[in-house]
Order: C-alpha cells, then structure tokens, then sequence
C-alpha cells in the first residue's frame, strides 16, 4: 500500500514539474510626461507621470520602484504594482523649474528616461523693506529686498524714485540666497523718497523678471537751507566800483555749519558756526564770473550760484619800444599810451626775477642802453584806484662777437685716418645768441646758433684733409661777421703690415753679427720700432724713433742663448701697436770650432783604440802561454829559438812575433823572460800536427 502511494506521489510530482512555466519580462520602454503641459503658471498645479512600457511571457504581478530626479536631485519615489506613477505639484513655482527624469526599477532591471524641460513661467513678487522712514539729508537708509519662494542664484534690482526724474537702479547678483540688501545715501534736495524692487532668473530661454514689489515711502529733513547769495550795488558794475558779496543759510543747528564762498576754484573767504559770510573787493574787469555759496554741515552740501560781470573803465596800455633789438650805446625810447588819450598815471617798469623794478613815473622813457639792458619792459596805468599793466616788450641790446677761435677739442691739431675730428669754435666776447658756421675749405658743413661757442664733428677724414677749417660767428649787432684763423689739421695714417727679418736668416754661427730689419707697409712718421724676445715674458732687446718705414738693429757677437724667437712691434701718433710675424734664429757653432771638436773626438777615439788594442794584445799573451804543449820537456828550448820557415814552393815568408795563424791551430811560444816559469811548469804532451799554409791566405795575411 505505501508503496502504490510513493509511485503516486512521484508521478504527480513529475507531472507537476513538466506543468510548470517560468515567469520573464523586459522594458519596451520608459517614458516621462508633464500635465497640463510643460510650461506652468506660477501657483497652477502640475503633474508629471512616468509610464514604463514591460512585456511579460505571462500575467504575473511585478513590483515596480519609480525614482523622480530634478537637475540630478531626487524629488520623488514610490513602489507600484502599476506601469504608471504620478508626482503632484498642488502649487507650481519658479523653483520647479527645471529638468525632469524618472528610473525604473524592476527585479535586478532598470531603465532611465529621457529628460524633460518644465517650466513655470513667472516669479514671486518680492518684499521690500526699509530700516528708517524717515532720515535726515546726508543719513543713509538700508533696504531689504526678498523673494521668499524663490532659489538662488538670483540678482536683484533696487530703484530710487524721486519726483519728476528718471528712477535711478542698481543691480546685485545673489548666487547662495534668496535676499539682497542695498545702502543708499540721502542727498541735498531729497525731500521724498520712493523705493522699490524687483527680482531676476535665469531660464533656458533668458532671464525671467518678478513683478515690483510695493513702494516704501522715506521722508527726508533738511538739515540746513539752501544759501542766498546776493551782490550790492548789483551784478552788473563797472571797473572801480566796491562790490560787496552777502552769503547766508537758515539752519537747525548752527553747530558744524560751514560757509565758503569762492570764484571758480579759488576760496575767497568762509566762516564757521556762523549764518552770514560777507565779501567785498574793488571791482575790476578780471572780477566778471561765476561766484558759488556753498554751505557744508558733515555730509551735506548746498549750493548756490551768481554771475557777476563788470565793465571795463579803461583798455589795458600799450608800450611801444622804438627798436627792440639794437646795438649797444643806441638811443631806446619806451612809449606807454592808452587808446582814446584818456588821462591816466603812468609808469615803466622793467620785469625781473626778484621783482618789477621802477624805471619812471612817466609816459616815455628814452635812455642810451648797454647789454646789461636787456630785458622785458612794461608799463602801468591807472584810473580811480584800477591800475593795468601792458604786455611785456622785449629789448635786445647786442655788443658785437670777438674774433673766434678755432680749435681741435681732443687739443692736438691732427686725426687719425678714419677717425672723426671734433672741432670747437668759441668766441669771448658777444651777445647771444651767436650763429657760427663751419668751413672745411670753402664749403659749408655746419650753421650752429647757441650762446658762446659751437662744435662740429668731421666724420669723413681723408688723406688729403691736411687742414683748410675755419669758422664764422655773428649775432644781431650791425658790425657783421667775425672770421676765425684757418686750421690746419694733420692726418695721421695708422701703422699696416709690420714685418721683421734678419740677415743672416735662420741659423747664425756663434760669435758672429746679425742685423734685425723691422718695417712696415705705411704709417705716418715718425714710427717708433720695437724689437722683442719670447721668453716666459715678452723681453724688449731694443727701441728706436725713426722718420722712415723700416729700421735695422745690429746684434753684435751672437751666443747660443740668443736662440730663440723673435719680433718685432710699431706704432705711431695714431697709438695703435702693430706687431709682426715672429721669426726664429738658431745660433749655431763655427767651422773652426767644429774642426777642433772633431779633432778632438777623433783623438780621443784612436787613443781609446790603442788602449783596447793593448789590452787585448796583453790578454791573449796570457792566454798562450799555459795553452803551448810539447811532446817533452827538452823541446823547450830549442823551440824558443826556432824559426818557422815556409817551403820554398809558396814563395812567401812570414815572420811572427810571438805567434803563428794558420787555418786550425794556434801555437804560442814563450817570451825570454817566461823561461824560467816553463822550466819549472808541469808540460802537458799533447801531439801537434803542422800544415803547409793555404796560399790564398797567405797572400790575405801578406796584404794585410
């Protein structure tokens, strides 16, 4: 019975098995939407709805997770069994503005959509507030403006708005809140003030404005009046009236009041503390203007403006000089006069730098001037207490120019070829301003107007410019020009190409004479030669001064120690050193002192030869005599008295002294004086074998 049951059980189970169906899906899909539309009023409700689009192989429920982001931030989620999910805005603002997106998220799948631009159109109105209502001119007054619903960055507009103009804004930018504040400071004439306020953002289409927020109304107290200003007896005068000037405010507070009354920049008078400021001069015609009355009290100040012009009494005088440049010991007349001859004062002066000083008290001035009467003069006139002054005339008394003086301004008369040439033309005595004018021959090089003296730089020397300069000076006095002496300048040609020789050339015997030849190419003479030795310094052997191109030096005796290299060195007036290619000179022995050298040498060899030669003629005595063997004792004797004969057949006889040569032995026979020694040495019996000499070698030993 359990065992039908087991099979039962696994039949059903496999049955159920090959039943069951495995659930799978996939995103078509996700779409984001903004109802009513993307482009909100502000304070209207908006929706925005993510539909995602899923495809399942069966009808099986699935959790969805919906995920709203604004510019990158979450806003919104939710956990959904549907394919769509809303986020609701009951009150849209401008905050809301921005993109939207929404993720999907289903099992371990998620799926992001495209953006969507919304926005809502139009900005909160803002709030403007001021710290004071009422201020005083001078105070400042801080305003508040705020956009409470709205998110930075934000700029901000305040506007001042005064009665009858244009209302005046200022601008600041807000990138981290949602508030501005502005001082604004109250000026003179302010009475009542209006401010208000609007707000800006930026949007993808440009900026977007807020309405103007309410007007808050400031009233403004005057601290002081604007000053009076009036003239007596008017502002219409003339020259030598007494115009007297009357400033004066109403004030509060009469402590910290200042009064300046000026024309144009320059202050004429101010009180202080006090209501009233008075001013009165002498009416000229330089007094017509423009006055100003300012009163001053810490920041405030008040104006008040007043033209005045006055009528000329008199023209200004004229002097009139009858010459104005003239010779010294000429008579001047000076002349003042006033157009239309009216009766008037006068004076001359003449102008000076610590004061005008007072010629006469009279029309016309008539003197006979010297230099020292050079100057500006002018004269003076007046009429009921106005006094005016001419223009300045100025006289120019002349003594003539002295005989000028031509000169080199380096001092010496000569240049260097190539080298400019500097020239200075002075005259002692003159009035300035002197011309002078610059001769090189005949032609003109230079015109120089300056006070004493004038300079004139030659800058094209040639060989042939040997001299020919002159120079003229004049000024305004009638005797003319003054020419100086001519100057004759002296062109110095630079040393070129030095060169040293010597003879004899190379090698010199000791004991001989060499002469050293130093010349050069061209130079202006005379030139100064030098001649030198390299050691481990430039030794200098001679010097000479010479009117010619060349010089030679005579170097008497030579010795070994003047081997060495030589040079040689020129120069002239135009101080430039030119130096030659060196030369080398080998000092070397005479013929006769080689002969003795060589005599000697060769004796020294020939005795050192016939020392050796001895020697080994000694050493091979002592090397015969214990090398001679005889077959016995009683041969001895008779062989130190034997002679060696040849046969007759060769024809030659040789004759030793003491030793006989053939082709193998050698026998050496004992000296007289040795016998006694081979007596008494042990003889060695060795058997001798003679031969017949060769012929050939005979004749060989013969001729040798």
């Amino acid at each position: 019975m359990y065992l039908a049951l087991l099979v039962i059980f696994l039949q059903c189970s496999e049955l159920y098995a090959q039943g069951k169906v495995y659930e799978v899906f996939t995103f078509n899909g996700v779409k984001i939407k903004v109802e009513p539309s993307d482009k909100v009023k502000n304070g209207a409700p908006m929706s925005i709805i993510c539909h995602a689009d899923i495809s399942k192989n069966t009808d099986f429920q699935l959790k969805h997770n919906f995920t709203f982001f604004k510019d990158g931030k979450l806003v919104f989620m939710t956990i959904s069994d549907k394919e769509d999910a809303r986020y609701e805005i009951p009150v849209a603002k401008s905050a809301d503005t921005g993109d939207y997106e929404c993720r999907v998220k289903a099992g371990d799948k998620l799926v992001i959509s495209k953006p969507i631009y919304v926005w809502v159109a139009g900005m909160t109105k803002p709030i403007l507030t001021a710290d004071k209502k009422e201020v005083s001119e001078g105070e400042i007054v801080k305003l508040r403006c705020e956009l409470p619903e709205e998110v930075p960055p934000l700029e901000f507009y305040f506007r001042k708005i005064k009665t009858n103009s244009e209302p005046i804004a200022k601008r600041v930018a807000e990138q981290n809140q949602n508030f501005s504040e502005m001082e604004y400071y109250v000026e003179a004439g302010d009475n009542i003030l209006q401010f208000d306020c609007f707000g800006k953002r930026q949007v993808k289409s440009g900026w977007e404005s807020s309405q103007h927020s309410n007007k808050t109304l400031v009233t403004v107290k005057e601290p002081f009046r604007k000053p009076t200003l009036i003239t007596t007896p008017s502002n219409n005068l003339t020259e030598g009236d007494i115009i007297e000037f009357q400033c004066s405010t109403v004030a509060a507070e009469m402590r910290g009041i200042e009064i300046i009354f000026q024309k144009n920049r320059t202050i004429l008078n101010s009180v202080r503390d006090k209501k009233l400021l008075k001013y009165s001069t002498l009416a000229t015609q330089e007094d017509s203007g423009e006055y100003l009355c300012k009163v001053e009290q810490g920041a405030v100040s008040k104006t008040t403006k007043l033209n005045v012009f006055v009528s000329e009494l008199f023209p200004r005088p004229t002097l009139s000089a009858s010459m104005t440049q003239l010779d010294e010991n000429k008579d001047l007349i000076l002349n003042c006069s006033i157009n239309g001859s009216r009766r008037a004062n006068f004076s001359i002066l003449r102008k000076s730098s610590s004061g005008d000083i007072l010629l006469k008290k009279s029309r016309i001035l008539a003197i006979k001037v010297n230099v020292n009467d050079t100057g500006s003069y002018t004269c003076k006139a007046e009429v009921k207490g106005i006094i005016k002054e001419s223009k300045p005339v100025r006289i120019s008394v002349y003594a003539p120019v002295s005989k000028p003086t031509l000169s080199v301004v380096s001092g010496s008369p000569e240049v260097v070829l190539g080298k400019p040439l500097q020239l200075i033309c002075h005259s002692v005595m003159g009035t300035p301003p002197i011309t002078f004018t610059f001769y090189k021959g005949d032609e003109i090089k230079k015109n120089v107007t300056n006070d004493t003296y004038a300079t004139f730089l030659d800058e094209d020397i040639g060989l042939n410019d040997n001299g020919g300069y002159k120079c003229d000076a004049r000024n305004n006095h009638s005797s003319g020009v003054k020419t100086s002496n001519i100057l004759n300048v002296t062109v110095i040609v630079p040393i070129r190409g030095a060169s040293l020789g010597s003879v004899p050339y190379g090698e010199v015997e000791v004991g001989s004479d060499t002469a050293f030849l130093c010349s050069v190419e061209e130079g202006s003479w005379p030139i100064h030669f030098k001649f030198f030795k390299k050691t481990d310094h430039e030794e200098l052997l001679h010097e000479a001064r010479e009117y010619s191109d060349r010089t030679i030096w005579h170097k008497k005796t030579m010795k070994r120690r003047d081997t060495g290299t030589y040079y040689c060195m020129a120069s002239n007036r135009a101080s430039v050193d030119v130096r030659s290619r060196p030369i080398t000179i080998s000092v070397i022995l005479a013929a006769w002192q080689k002969g003795v050298i060589a005599a000697f040498v060769l004796t020294a060899m020939a005795g050192a030869g016939a020392v050796a030669l001895w020697w080994f003629l000694c050493k091979k005595k002592k090397a015969k005599g214990p090398s001679m063997e005889m077959s016995g004792s009683a041969l001895a004797p008779s062989l130190a008295s034997e002679k060696l004969t040849r046969p007759p057949s060769d024809g030659n006889y040789y004759s030793g002294s003491g030793y006989i040569e053939d082709n193998e032995n050698h026998m050496k026979s004992t000296d007289e004086s040795k016998g006694p020694d081979l007596e008494s040495a042990e003889v060695d019996y060795t058997e001798v074998e003679v031969s017949t000499l060769d012929p050939h070698r005979a004749e060989n030993i013969w001729a040798s």
